[in-house]
């Protein structure tokens, strides 16, 4: 009889310790995720202010943040699709998750491309324009797409 309740009570231990193991895991992604905007933020120079082009004589359009940092292709990425400005929707260090949403943006229309800057932070970039106004318009295109998921997207102007 005591061998019987000592068996039930080690299986109950173990099912009670293995169901702990899809908590670590969202705890570890949740980390992961906190590390690589942490260091994004430590490894971007600040933001440069423009002031965008008054667009009607009763309303002054809202200053438009643009990040300057030197970028280049991702490996086997096409470096004719970055120009000057650009969209960046995501930051990785991890080249998988980067990969995954470029995947991603190419399904929903775009021509998305990766690019690294000096740090090693990949960029995933969905649109690249020689003008400031049009990556804005761009931009602001993409965060009223897919709000609420991308509204942290921002302008990188390429450093090169």
């Amino acid at each position: 009889m005591k061998k019987v309740i000592l068996a039930s009570l080690a299986l109950v231990a173990v099912a009670s310790l293995s169901s702990c193991g899809a908590k670590k895991s969202a705890y570890r992604k949740a980390y992961e995720q906190a590390k690589q905007r942490e260091v994004a933020t430590q490894a971007t120079k600040p933001a440069v202010q423009y002031e965008a082009p008054v667009t009607t004589p009763e309303r002054a359009a809202a200053p438009v943040t643009v990040r300057k940092e030197r970028v280049t292709t991702y490996q086997g990425e096409d470096a004719n699709r970055l120009k000057r400005f650009s969209v960046v929707v995501g930051s990785f260090q991890n080249p998988t998750n980067a990969r995954n949403l470029k995947e991603r943006m190419i399904k929903a229309g775009y021509n998305a491309v990766l690019a690294t800057n000096e740090v090693g932070m990949l960029r995933v970039i969905v649109s690249s324009f020689d003008s400031r106004e049009e990556a804005a318009a761009s931009r602001d295109a993409i965060k009223a797409r897919f709000a609420p998921d991308f509204k942290d997207a921002w302008l990188l102007e390429n450093a090169n």
